[in-house]
């Protein structure tokens, strides 16, 4: 296939190694000048659709680029032709080529006042004039944008946004400065540290942010200390998209999931601390009875709620127990992983996606020839992780998720909700055999001021709850579950109802969580 007839998006995606191309020549009858290549790359399955919109992204940025430097090669040009009468020895102009080696047609293949294609998008372009003006006439010099002091990755350079972030080797002062503020965090009982650009540092502590009043961080001591969580490969990563997860381990300190990211001011990050070996149902104050729902060897059970509520520790003490009572083979996959589990009963493989693996959907559907028996899944994210984790659940396979939903029910619709309507009732079948439980936590201050209590509500899927699935009739299953004690299941509301009765919470607490307040009737 002739290169000058590839789209721009086509290139890029060949560039970045995101396709082959023996992929991009199997599809080139298929190319349509008036439809979006990234679409039929989608389809093709050569791309995600997340690759898709950064493809897309990264061509504007280069078309834009690309423009600037056609207005500032004629300005270079006009200046050349004012001077020329005084230095005749013509100048090569220094504008570096922004467009890369991405770029199919390069600036002397550009005819004067014509239009240079870049896979369907028209850039206007313009050649310096052959002949010099005359000298009566009066230019106006044009100074050309000056070029960033910011030094963009040069492996991938049409990737990088342009973001000045410096990496800090681990030997330096800075990484002592951030291994204090973790270490205090930790000393302090803190779940999240915020390391703030031009704002305090603050700790999470108990459910509430505390910000210290005596630390303020301006932009350059929050990116040193961004830089130093990092490592040199990780920083051309958040120079290139601006935000990026990984875990931080610090010996003698902890381990801590982080996220790192560029806002207006600055770059932020904000590290959640982990424990350092899996937690128990008892250290986390979770009901023993939980303990059931390692029993199932296929279907699908999944812990919700919203950020920050605990799911994350929960599966972890599931997948735990599972680990200690079991002779299987466990396989997860996290973004990133979070609690470490060492092999013991069972085999154990941990995969973070976009590090030991490109996504979560390509890691799933690589499990299932990877002999698992059970699954374990980060989060469900997207339509293609959700199906996927469904089909494991249906050949066979136990799988254990996190979603992010408030309660039980919102959850049954949220997974139905994700496919096309034409597909739903197909999914309800398969949800009402497959789905094994649904736990929705919250966590909720003690009346003591110890900490918080973790607060379930708890959904069993039973032969009168799966024809309620089947049926399109999930607004009926909080009426179920209220009158379902005796088969292990409850609403949130009678769990807060119990910690306001033994004292724990506050009836203030349970009401500001209940959906239904007229259900706490404990505290009158």
């Amino acid at each position: 296939m002739d290169e000058k007839k590839i789209p721009l998006v086509a290139r890029l995606a060949l560039k970045l190694k995101w396709m082959t191309s023996e992929q991009l020549a199997s599809v080139a009858d298929k190319i349509d000048p008036q439809q979006p290549i990234g679409d039929l790359l989608v389809a093709e399955g050569f791309v995600d659709d997340r690759q898709r919109q950064r493809l897309e992204s990264l061509k504007l940025e280069l078309l834009a680029k690309h423009r600037d430097r056609r207005a500032s090669q004629k300005a270079e040009a006009d200046r050349e032709s004012s001077a020329q009468t005084l230095d005749p020895e013509p100048k090569k102009s220094s504008q570096p080529d922004v467009i890369h080696a991405v770029a199919a047609q390069s600036a002397e293949e550009v005819s004067p006042v014509a239009t240079e294609s870049f896979g369907g998008e028209a850039v206007e372009s313009t050649k310096a004039p052959e002949s010099a003006p005359p000298l009566t006439e009066v230019r106006t010099p044009v100074t050309a944008p000056a070029e960033s002091h910011i030094e963009a990755p040069t492996e991938l350079d049409p990737e990088s946004l342009g973001l000045g972030l410096s990496f800090q080797s681990a030997s330096s002062a800075t990484c002592d400065s951030l291994d204090e503020i973790l270490r205090q965090a930790v000393e302090s009982g803190a779940s999240d540290i915020h390391i703030h650009s031009e704002g305090r540092l603050a700790f999470r502590i108990g459910g509430k942010l505390i910000a210290e009043d005596h630390r303020h961080l301006d932009a350059e001591a929050a990116e040193r200390l961004v830089g130093s969580a990092l490592s040199e490969k990780q920083c051309q990563e958040l120079r290139r998209f601006g935000e990026l997860d990984f875990c931080l381990e610090r010996e003698n300190v902890g381990r801590f999931r982080a996220n790192a990211y560029r806002q207006q001011r600055g770059f932020d990050l904000v590290l959640r601390s982990i424990p350092a070996v899996p937690p128990t149902l008892e250290e986390l104050g979770l009901p023993a009875e939980l303990e059931r729902l390692t029993d199932f060897h296929q279907g699908m059970v999944l812990l919700t709620g919203p950020a920050g509520c605990g799911k994350s520790a929960t599966l972890a003490a599931l997948v735990n127990l599972i680990n200690e009572n079991r002779e299987e083979h466990i396989l997860s996959v996290e973004d990133p992983i979070e609690v470490v589990h060492p092999s013991k009963g069972c085999l154990v493989n941990q995969r973070h996606a976009g590090r030991h693996t490109q996504s979560f959907g390509r890691a799933l559907r690589g499990a299932l020839r990877e002999d698992p028996d059970v699954i374990v899944i980060g989060e469900l994210r997207d339509l293609e992780t959700i199906s996927l984790a469904m089909t494991a659940a249906e050949t066979g396979h136990f799988v254990l998720a996190t979603l992010h939903t408030n309660n039980a029910v919102r959850t049954i619709n949220r997974l139905i909700g994700a496919f096309p309507s034409g597909e739903q009732a197909q999914v309800r079948a398969m949800l009402s055999v497959s789905l094994r439980a649904v736990v929705s936590q919250r966590l909720v201050p003690r009346v003591d001021g110890s900490g918080r209590l973790p607060v379930l509500e708890v959904l069993r899927i039973n032969k009168a709850i799966g024809n309620l699935i089947r049926d399109e009739k999930t607004i009926q299953i909080r009426s179920a579950m209220q009158t379902g004690r005796n088969h292990g299941m409850y609403l949130l509301e009678q769990s807060l109802n119990e910690c306001v009765e033994s004292g724990q919470i506050s009836r203030d607490s349970a009401l500001q969580l209940a959906e239904e307040k007229k259900l706490i009737t404990a505290g009158l």
